[in-house]
């Protein structure tokens, strides 16, 4: 199946699952507090997230289509913003219904974890766009003293990709707060991350985030991706989380 892991399937079948046994769900149900009804969702379950406008003009990245462009960000990222809204909405249900079974409210968890993470991915995806692809600033020394050269950096990054190429997940250039390094990560899907790293540059391999304009010819995509980035992005949140 395009785009459909099993991990995604799981959790529509969970989704419909937690929808029979909750049926009041889908208007979130007034939770209490100490036996006091609340006026509205507690700021966790509020499901209020709104829609990140594109930054730049998709009709001028050079090798991705403003079709492609399009279509990922109105169905994929939008399509996961709702997606999370509506979790949140079943949770702040769930509050008020104790006998909720633990194997179904654990299937709501783990779909609000999926979709956190595909909207903030999303994000930061197309936030990097716009740009000649020319990296400078703090960031590209940075990556020098920790990969040798940018140019093994690169590399490195590359093959990341596309060790996930045919299949789904994100290449992920992350700050880890731990070590206080920066390192190429590999994520299968949308909840995979270092523990404490901060996504720098995020590369979606998804075949959605590419097959229409290149079919299974992953590494030409990559390339386009690497040729529109705009590096004092990257370089304005490697400064914002090596300060901390």
């Amino acid at each position: 199946m395009n785009d459909i892991s099993r991990r995604n399937a799981m959790g529509s079948i969970a989704l419909g699952v937690a929808a029979a046994a909750a049926p009041g769900a889908a208007v979130a149900a007034t939770p209490t507090t100490g036996g006091s009804p609340m006026t509205s969702p507690a700021p966790a379950f509020a499901g209020g997230h709104a829609v990140k406008p594109l930054g730049f003009d998709p009709t001028k990245l050079t090798g991705l289509s403003e079709k492609l462009i399009r279509s990922h960000w109105e169905n994929n990222y939008q399509g996961s913003l709702k997606a999370l809204n509506m979790i949140e909405g079943r949770l702040a249900a769930a509050m008020s219904d104790k006998d909720l079974p633990p194997v179904v409210y654990g299937g709501l968890k783990r779909e609000e974890l999926h979709r956190t993470g595909s909207v903030i991915l999303h994000e930061l995806y197309f936030e990097q766009f716009g740009g000649n692809g020319q990296a400078a600033g703090s960031i590209r020394d940075a990556l020098v003293a920790s990969h040798g050269s940018f140019e093994a950096w690169e590399a490195e990054f590359r093959r990341t990709a596309m060790a996930l190429a045919g299949g789904s997940g994100w290449a992920i250039l992350a700050w880890n707060q731990y070590t206080r390094s920066l390192h190429n990560y590999w994520a299968w899907d949308h909840t995979n991350g270092p523990v404490t790293g901060v996504p720098l540059l995020v590369l979606d391999m998804y075949e959605h985030a590419f097959h229409m304009d290149y079919g299974t010819a992953a590494a030409k995509y990559v390339d386009a991706f690497m040729h529109n980035l705009d590096w004092a992005v990257v370089d304005a949140r490697y400064r914002s989380a090596s300060r901390t």
